[in-house]
């Protein structure tokens, strides 16, 4: 659950349907039996809900964003980053670098994919 921690995504309630070994990042309107647990992963284990408080610097993959999560005195996401386009000048090779740049941020789990 810690050591390399994956989420299925971030959710105010646990669902009905937590199957074992399912983990989620509790949303900060917790509801049910997630309630006083915001912010908090959530892993179902031997039928029951076990929570892990998160420590500033911990990383966890969001398997619905599709990217890495890092926590800061809160959860942190990147932002999505355009290409570059129009201008007066257009240099195709620094384009090309900033596209390749923002394709290994995206597969390294950075940024969101598109």
């Amino acid at each position: 659950m810690l050591l390399h921690p994956a989420v299925l995504g971030e959710t105010d309630a646990p669902p009905a349907d937590a199957a074992e070994g399912d983990c989620w990042l509790v949303g900060a309107g917790a509801t049910g039996v997630w309630a006083g647990h915001a912010g908090e992963l959530a892993c179902m284990q031997s039928s029951n809900w076990l929570y892990a408080a998160p420590r500033n610097g911990m990383i966890v993959y969001d398997e619905a964003a599709g990217q890495n999560r890092r926590y800061a005195d809160g959860w942190q996401a990147a932002a999505p980053v355009a290409e570059p386009s129009g201008g007066l000048t257009v240099d195709a090779e620094a384009r090309s670098a900033v596209a390749g740049l923002i394709t290994a941020l995206v597969a390294g789990g950075i940024l969101p994919g598109s």
